[in-house]
């Protein structure tokens, strides 16, 4: 696991993390028993809601586009083009999709994203967006120094590479494709998607090497 400090969810990764997550589980826990018990929504609502977010949103979804537009170049051109209209070629679409552009890193350009006036986010390809994002400060740091920012996240780039930040909203909403890591030649789409993670479709995290030999 990787250890480094995390400014935005917690003091240091993983104890203060887990512990906030654990405070976060409870308070959820208690809201959902409450809204149960009133009658605002019932137990079945709660499952299927549930099972949705577990099985059909999330950053693996949009792991296999990135990991298809890796594979395939006219696909990548058309996902840089339009985004939603890429997706959509991979039933990839919904609420909070509407309008979706990704931004390619390169050996030149580091890409990140932030809403800075809420936590605007591009659901139907990363699921929902996590606490840090919607932190004030995260929204509001990111925007005025990223660089040290993404140090934060363990991300050091170098002072040579150019970092854009690029502000979501409810009309259009940003996403990192990230670049394809080394030694990962051999790698088929799906194995690919698996090194995919939401931090490198956000810009605050790169996909790491492939290791050697596994």
């Amino acid at each position: 696991m990787t250890d480094f400090i995390h400014a935005f969810s917690g003091p240091v990764v993983p104890a203060a993390t887990a512990e906030f997550d654990e405070y976060m589980t409870a308070r959820v826990k208690a809201m959902e028993a409450i809204l149960i018990e009133r009658g605002v929504v019932s137990e079945e609502a709660v499952e299927r809601i549930s099972n949705i977010y577990e099985h059909q949103v999330g950053p693996q979804i949009g792991a296999k586009v990135v990991a298809r537009a890796w594979t395939e170049p006219d696909f990548k051109a058309r996902l840089l083009e339009d985004a939603t209209a890429a997706c959509a070629e991979m039933g990839v679409s919904g609420l909070q999709g509407e309008d979706m552009l990704a931004v390619e890193n390169t050996d030149e350009v580091h890409n990140v994203i932030v809403c800075t006036l809420c936590s605007c986010y591009p659901w139907p390809v990363l699921g929902l967006p996590p606490n840090w994002y919607k932190k004030e400060a995260y929204r509001s740091r990111v925007v005025r120094d990223p660089r040290s920012v993404l140090k934060e996240f363990g991300l050091d780039l170098a002072p040579e590479k150019e970092i854009r930040v690029w502000d979501s909203s409810s009309e259009l909403r940003y996403w990192v494709l990230p670049q394809r890591p080394t030694g990962t030649e051999g790698l088929s789409a799906e194995e690919l998607a698996e090194l995919v993670t939401r931090d490198s479709m956000l810009g605050v995290g790169v996909v790491a090497p492939a290791k050697v030999g596994a």
